[in-house]
């Protein structure tokens, strides 16, 4: 077997391997949410979201992040092969200015193995 023709055989099976070894790996993206549980009428809340992941490569990464505020999306940070996030495990952090009680949600999303799902939490308004 020539050169040419064994690299490209050790090629289709490094790709093979990469695409169908990962349910020994496999790791859906998971997300947790700290901040107060309560909070001062006008105030301002620091809201951090951190995000585990297992991976962060060309072909295994966190493909989006976003957090709503009583359903209505707030933040939200997209992802590609090319613009990965900094590491495989990060933070984000938001400012919510508090009117009212609030619900979050949020979740994050692996590009090859999904979400854990997204995660609430809740801010009660004192007045």
């Amino acid at each position: 077997m020539n050169s040419l023709k064994r690299r490209r055989l050790f090629f289709s099976i490094f790709i093979f391997l990469l695409f169908n070894a990962h349910p020994l790996y496999a790791d859906k993206a998971a997300i947790t949410i700290t901040s107060p549980e309560t909070a001062a009428k006008g105030s301002e809340v620091l809201v951090k979201l951190t995000i585990t992941h297992s991976a962060n490569n060309f072909f295994h990464y966190i493909n989006w992040v976003y957090l709503k505020v009583n359903g209505k999306e707030f933040a939200r940070w997209d992802y590609s092969s090319g613009k990965r996030p900094e590491e495989a495990s990060f933070t984000k952090e938001v400012k919510i200015p508090i009117t009212a009680s609030i619900d979050l949600v949020a979740e994050a999303n692996c590009n090859l193995h999904g979400s854990n799902g997204p995660v609430k939490w809740k801010i009660e308004m004192k007045e």
